[in-house]
């Protein structure tokens, strides 16, 4: 899909305000509702805006532990990763699991917990009982630097 301004300024939009009314994006833009609808719709259809969230802070949910975990494999093969990788999906408290490079780890993990109880209970009795890891190595985030969600969009028109 060929993106022009139009596209790239919703899209930017949406990502800081994804509730924002039809109207008020139209206006933001400079374009009348009805070609911004069809825009948006465009954009949803084609898989670049991919779901709405709302998003949560964990530390007023009582959520206040955040670790960084990296997680070394025995093989891999398709099968060893692919049940590793089913396995954490079943996991609500991993927030992302990412294959990587350029570690002595295969995967990194970032997990929310209530507290070190709660992080140990995660550790010992789910993530190292998946079959094939054989090390793993945490880091506890002490404070969150930059958290974004919304993509770089601005090198793209």
């Amino acid at each position: 899909m060929q993106l022009d301004r139009y596209d790239l300024q919703i899209l930017e939009i949406l990502q800081q305000d994804g509730r924002i009314s039809n109207q008020d994006l139209a206006d933001r833009i400079s374009l009348t509702p009805s070609p911004c609808l069809r825009r948006l719709h465009a954009l949803e259809e084609s898989g670049l805006i991919t779901g709405y969230r709302a998003l949560l802070d964990a530390k007023k949910l009582g959520l206040s532990l955040m670790a960084l975990i990296l997680i070394s494999m025995d093989r891999h093969t398709p099968e060893r990763l692919g049940n590793f990788e089913a396995k954490v999906l079943e996991i609500p408290d991993v927030l992302e699991c990412l294959l990587i490079t350029g570690q002595d780890a295969d995967y990194q993990l970032k997990v929310v917990v209530k507290d070190m109880d709660a992080y140990q209970e995660l550790l010992l009795n789910r993530i190292t009982r998946i079959e094939g890891v054989t090390g793993v190595h945490s880091s506890f985030v002490l404070r969150r630097v930059v958290d974004k969600t919304a993509l770089p969009l601005g090198t793209q028109a």
